[in-house]
């Protein structure tokens, strides 16, 4: 693994045809008269003579042809480029979508791997193309820019130039087709070429560059008081563009930004569709380097609340959506957290498509047959009836006969897995306290007011009692979660600390992490910063998964992960098709192994096991170079 990392220059512009990719091909034929062992490997075909000239010269690498269900594709060969490597490679087109099957989905990782291997690359990329100014790129234009790029790459470029030319002149130069053809020329003189976007776009693009510069250079120049910026992560599509907002908020400001996520009871069973939805809003909030944090409750504005305390929020950002009450409470998310954080600065972004999320009806969570449920329910009706016949011998007062009732249904609430039976028990008691006990006896007829409002108060009641019960039924199960989450932080911690050998790490670690995702786990030992052979912990002994684990593609993605120094698999962005998550058990750059995690169809990471996974491993590498046996 080399030590250089290479130098990233981005050639930037605000539309096709400023000239980025004729000015990145002048300064490497400048480099190439310098000495500079300068390789082309990818330009995107623009047929412009003036550009396709100054290609001359330059060595280029062959394109790689991929064949994805009966469609070719021509993409940049980046294993060539690593084994030609050069001093200089061109790549254009940063912010370009890999076709399918290839290592990574998007270019700049392509671009990522190359400045790894100590590679200087020269690169092209227009500022629609910033993940952050997405937006508000959007709202100028009325198109949705699809290939975007994190803007770390962007900020932590070695050199970003500039391509600046008048509005004018580009129009001029797209009537004279020297960016389209005619009719493509034609369409975009109607649409994106229109000279107010244009003026705003290269606005923007002057701005952006500007923002690079570290106002700050220096400690003594930073502020006092650095901002922290909080973002609420979420599962709806306008999430992103509060989370691209918030990002903007923390660059303007020179601060910290954090993504929360509340996990509450029901995070786990949230549809296939909104979990890929968070998902997608995780990356991009991992995109945009915020640190993700998560933790437990059903009250989400004062889990908020209490992280942004502990955490040390300035400002928290958040989408109009969360501004809607329900029916049961009127009170707005906004104003609990104002009256529980009263001196957070709270910011509400707008969307014209933003709206609440409406919460599918589950007819499973409320009502499902369970023979369990029936029988406790039942066997607490005919045992608060006998009891009640035996209190009306008794001569007791009918307000002791509704009062076992009261408790019956608390009884119900408390034993049974669904409402559903609490609420039918509770009306039932009604019916059976009027037919029985109440005159006229065997009738369902109320005769006075008083016996009609004794009743109607023991349904409201017992309604009251079941609803606390449920949610004191979901803090128990929140409870049990952090509990369990910190007892297998906590387990982990103690164990390693009694091992003597670098083996018993291995087998301690795959039953800790098993013990947390119910999986495969696959441990790749490191010696001499090379893979070993793996262990592989299986005790559900589910069949050929040791065959597909150890298959010479998922041993290539491990391996991968070992040169880079980056994880890869399902949930990234490199090598999504294997199938496991491959994690790098590292300190520093240096890796002391790969652990691999098999991904079932049926297994879904909530961003509190991811951060829980990274701290496990975490744990395991310190335990390793304790042991000191690399």
């Amino acid at each position: 693994m080399m030590n250089k990392t290479g130098r990233l220059t981005i050639f930037f512009g605000y539309c096709a045809g400023v000239g980025k990719t004729y000015a990145m091909l002048n300064s490497a034929q400048q480099k190439s008269v310098e000495g500079i062992d300068v390789v082309i490997g990818y330009i995107e075909p623009h047929n412009r003579k003036e550009t396709t000239d100054l290609i001359y010269g330059l060595e280029k690498i062959e394109n790689k042809e991929i064949v994805y269900k009966g469609h070719k594709f021509i993409e940049f060969d980046l294993d060539a480029a690593l084994k030609r490597h050069p001093q200089l490679i061109l790549v254009d087109e940063l912010a370009h979508t890999n076709a399918p099957e290839s290592r990574h989905k998007k270019r700049y990782s392509d671009i990522e791997e190359l400045l790894r291997a100590g590679i200087d690359v020269y690169t092209t990329l227009n500022v629609q193309h910033l993940e952050s100014l997405h937006d508000i790129v959007a709202s100028i234009t009325r198109i949705k820019v699809n290939e975007r790029i994190p803007d770390h790459i962007f900020d932590e470029a070695y050199d970003v130039k500039l391509i600046d030319i008048e509005v004018d002149d580009l129009i001029e130069r797209l009537k004279e087709g020297k960016i389209y053809q005619p009719n493509q020329a034609k369409r975009a003189l109607n649409n994106f070429f229109i000279k107010d976007n244009l003026i705003s776009l290269r606005e923007i693009a002057l701005r952006r560059c500007a923002d690079r510069i570290n106002l700050y250079a220096t400690n003594d120049n930073k502020p006092f008081l650095k901002e922290h910026i909080l973002v609420c992560l979420g599962t709806s599509p306008t999430n992103q563009k509060v989370i691209r907002t918030a990002s903007k908020m923390a660059q303007a400001f020179h601060g910290e930004f954090t993504a929360l996520y509340v996990e509450t009871t029901t995070s786990k069973n949230m549809s296939k569709k909104a979990y890929n939805q968070l998902q997608s809003n995780l990356t991009l909030a991992r995109h945009l380097r915020a640190n993700i944090v998560s933790t437990y409750g059903d009250d989400v504005a004062y889990q908020i609340s209490q992280y942004a305390k502990t955490g040390g929020i300035s400002k928290l950002v958040l989408g109009r959506s969360y501004r809607k009450p329900s029916f049961f409470n009127k009170t707005t998310i906004v104003d609990a957290l104002t009256k529980l954080s009263p001196n957070l600065e709270i910011y509400i972004i707008p969307d014209s498509n933003s709206s609440a999320q409406k919460q599918p009806l589950n007819l499973d969570k409320i009502f499902k047959f369970s023979f369990k449920d029936i029988a406790v329910s039942f066997i607490c009706m005919l045992s608060t009836t006998a009891i009640s016949f035996i209190a009306m011998f008794l001569q007791f007062d009918i307000t002791s006969i509704v009062l076992f009732y009261v408790l019956s249904s608390c009884i119900i609430g408390w034993f049974t897995t669904y409402a559903i039976y609490s609420i039918i028990s509770s009306v039932i008691s009604v019916c059976i306290i009027n037919f029985f006990f109440i005159e006229p006896k065997g009738s369902l007829l109320v005769a006075s007011k008083e016996s009609f409002l004794m009743l109607l108060v023991l349904v409201f009641v017992s309604f009251m009692i079941n609803v606390l019960q449920i949610k004191l039924k979901r803090e128990k199960r929140l409870a049990s979660l952090r509990a369990y989450s910190m007892d297998v932080l906590l387990q982990t911690s103690q164990r390693l600390q009694l091992t003597n050998s670098y083996k018993e790490i291995m087998e301690e670690t795959c039953y800790q992490l098993h013990k947390l995702l119910k999986t495969v786990i696959v441990f790749y030992a490191v010696k001499q910063d090379k893979l070993i052979t793996p262990y592989i912990y299986n005790p559900q002994r589910i069949p050929n998964i040791e065959d597909i684990l150890l298959s010479p593609k998922e041993k290539a993605v491990a391996q991968w992960v070992l040169i880079n120094n980056k994880n890869a698999g399902p949930l990234t962005s490199t090598l999504p098709e294997a199938k496991a998550l491959y994690l790098a058990i590292r300190r520093d750059n240096r890796i002391y192994g790969i652990v691999g995690i098999a991904v079932m169809d049926s297994l879904s990471l909530a961003p509190n096991e991811i951060v829980l996974i990274k701290t496990i491993l975490n744990e395991v590498s310190l335990a390793i170079d304790s042991i000191d046996v690399m």
